[in-house]
């Protein structure tokens, strides 16, 4: 397609006005015996101001239209809509740059295709072997019962593992919006998980002499996770007493996690959040590695975010903060995407 650019349309536009009004002042010039007033040439300066804005202003109509709907695409695209496409109009810079968009839409719609399909399989192939090792170990006679035992450990770790590398893979590429979302009683979720664990001290708002529901959405499956990976964390590396404190924000809610443990080094307290990263010694570090980083990604998934902090009695402080209410929510959605295969 031969391009025809885009601002020298505007160009013609400007050039064909000072010209007319060259010609205007010359003709004028010559068949007047006066000099025109100044009034006069002011008045014809309005007059190709008027004219070269009346000419243009088509153009630009257009101009910004098309770029307010190539906008709208990329925004959409942003949000994790990556079937939408930029429309392709004329043959100037704006008609390439939509192109070039759809392009890259394409392909990054392609690798996230190929990366899901990667996941599934993955799962699939890596949870095959790890039930005919589980049904081995089912088999094995009571004599190998501490072995027996040590394997087991070792398979549920390395199933958790999988697990967390599944969604931690799968929220990269999902918008906040996308799941089950639903209102739900972030306090009724916290207290299930902490009786869950046991020796959890749960302090919450007061109400009328009892507690009352505090309410946001979310996506519940991935909420429970993070209070339950936040409460794993404290009871593998902290220290009784563990205390959970849930409050209201402004219009966000506040969930905080604290223990009496060794805490957190300063320079470490981001770092926590890394996939994989893990402080303190190798005897301390049990677990998969990615508990803390997923509470993040679905903190963030929410809206919200996690941060670690050190207490003055010593020990660990997690707070979380997420917002009562996600934009652009859709209630009752299927949550498969979250699901493991």
């Amino acid at each position: 397609m031969r391009r025809f650019p885009l601002f020298r349309r505007f160009y013609l536009v400007l050039v064909a006005a000072l010209i007319l009004f060259a010609i205007v002042g010359v003709t004028m010039r010559h068949t007047m015996a006066e000099p025109l007033p100044l009034p006069l040439w002011a008045l014809l300066f309005v007059l190709m101001a008027m004219f070269i804005g009346l000419g243009s202003y088509p153009f630009v109509r257009r101009l910004t239209r098309r770029l307010s709907r190539l906008q709208q695409s990329v925004a959409a695209f942003g949000r994790g809509e990556l079937g939408v496409r930029a429309v392709v109009e004329g043959g100037d810079e704006i008609a390439e740059l939509a192109e070039g968009f759809n392009l890259a839409a394409d392909r990054i719609e392609t690798l996230v295709a190929a990366h899901k399909r990667l996941l599934a399989n993955a799962s699939h192939e890596l949870r095959t072997p790890l039930t005919r090792i589980r049904m081995g170990i089912e088999l094995l006679g009571s004599a190998d019962d501490q072995r027996r035992s040590g394997l087991a450990l070792d398979l549920r770790e390395l199933d958790d593992l999988i697990e967390e590398i599944l969604l931690a893979s799968r929220l990269e590429a999902l918008p906040a919006t996308d799941g089950a979302v639903e209102e739900l009683d972030l306090l009724a979720l916290v207290a299930e998980e902490c009786a869950r664990f046991g020796q959890v001290d749960l302090d919450y708002p007061i109400s009328d002499g009892g507690r009352h529901a505090q309410w946001l959405q979310g996506n519940q499956r991935l909420l429970r996770r993070l209070v339950r990976n936040l409460l794993e964390n404290a009871h593998r590396h902290g220290a009784p007493p563990i205390s959970v404190h849930l409050c209201v924000d402004g219009e966000s809610l506040q969930l905080r996690i604290t223990d009496a443990g060794p805490g957190v080094d300063e320079a470490d307290r981001e770092r926590v959040f890394e996939p994989f990263f893990r402080a303190g010694t190798a005897e301390e570090n049990i677990g998969s590695g990615l508990g803390l980083s997923l509470v993040r990604q679905i903190a963030r998934h929410h809206g919200g975010d996690v941060h670690c902090r050190g207490r003055p009695g010593g020990g660990s402080e997690f707070v979380v903060q997420l917002p009562r209410s996600l934009p652009g929510a859709s209630h009752g959605e299927d949550d498969s995407a979250l699901r493991s295969e």
